[in-house]
């Protein structure tokens, strides 16, 4: 019974955060605006990740083995 209770509270505890539009902490703004940018970046443009920080997947995969190619600077140790 007792385990029952904490997974019933522990999931309620966990289901009670709070579904808001992130604000900076008071007393201090968003960054400032870059040199180069016409307008300051918005909230969601600083969340959003560039492509070189999440570069998408390659899901191509090889199906048949493939035989390689004779590599000529392949050369063996003198």
């Amino acid at each position: 019974m007792k385990r029952l209770a904490l997974t019933v509270t522990l999931l309620a505890l966990a289901a009670c955060g709070k579904k808001e539009d992130l604000r900076p902490a008071a007393g201090y703004g968003l960054p400032q605006k870059p040199a180069s940018a016409p307008a300051a970046p918005t909230t969601a443009q600083l969340l959003t990740p560039s492509p070189e920080a999440r570069p998408e997947r390659n899901a191509e995969q090889i199906r048949h083995s493939q035989v390689r190619k004779d590599d000529p600077f392949d050369l063996p140790p003198k």
